[in-house]
């Protein structure tokens, strides 16, 4: 591999981990030596690159004009064109909006021998049955997320036993037939799964649980994952809620 070929590797690799990345995982990645990585970095600076750290602590590269553009291969315009179609298909009609939006930008983007690609993908998707209708607007339910406030609601279980609390919204997961919220119920002090088509109302209030919905939904996921590995979270009622 020459040089050039390395160092783009290199902003590849460094793009792909979660910063800071270390010199001993790039290393591994492009079968070199740390030193190799060490000069290299070096290389990338002197010709522009923005990359933060060091030795023993690991490299954060920021994305500037400087740096060779970003190309996609075949098989990621696949990804991205299916996952986008996917969206158009089960979510919202304001996300489903975005997704074709996206789409379009990207195809925008590409030259024309990838766009063609883009256009002629052999991958699709569809769903044959309809999710259930929902009452309420799952838009106003990622924006609290997004802002990380807590929400008003009111759910009908299976049993349809019907419960107000307050909960913080955590994620919205897209199941095979229903979208479910992971949230953090403050009527139970634990985390929980809702169906979004049983949640009757929902209102958005002023408490603010930032910063802590990452770490919350991170142990959530963690809690689900260990004792349903391979649970349908599309029955789920509230979590014994």
């Amino acid at each position: 591999m020459s040089r050039a070929n390395r160092l783009i590797r290199l902003l590849h690799e460094i793009r792909l981990h979660r910063p800071p990345v270390t010199a001993a995982v790039l290393a591994q990645a492009l079968d070199v030596s740390e030193r190799t990585i060490y000069r290299d970095i070096d290389a990338l600076r002197v010709a522009g690159a923005r990359i933060d750290g060091e030795a023993g602590f690991g490299y954060t590269l920021t994305e500037d004009p400087a740096l060779p553009p970003q190309m996609f291969s075949h098989a990621e315009i696949e990804a991205l064109v299916l996952g986008l179609r996917e969206v158009r298909e089960v979510a919202d009609p304001p996300l489903a909006k975005a997704a074709q939006s996206a789409l379009a930008k990207l195809r925008a983007t590409l030259p024309d021998r990838l766009k063609s690609h883009l256009e002629n993908s052999v991958l699709y998707a569809k769903r044959m049955r309809p999710r259930p209708d929902l009452i309420i607007d799952p838009a106003m339910v990622r924006d609290a997320a997004w802002n990380e406030l807590a929400l008003d609601i009111r759910y009908e279980d299976v049993n349809e036993m019907i419960t107000a609390r307050r909960v913080y919204p955590l994620s919205i997961v897209f199941m095979d037939y229903s979208l479910v919220l992971i949230a953090w119920c403050c009527l139970r002090k634990a985390d929980r799964v809702f169906r979004l088509d049983r949640i009757l109302e929902a209102h958005r209030t002023d408490e603010s649980f930032r910063p802590h919905r990452v770490s919350l939904l991170r142990d959530a996921m963690e809690r689900i994952n260990a004792q349903h590995p391979a649970a349908d979270a599309t029955k789920g009622d509230g979590a014994g809620c």
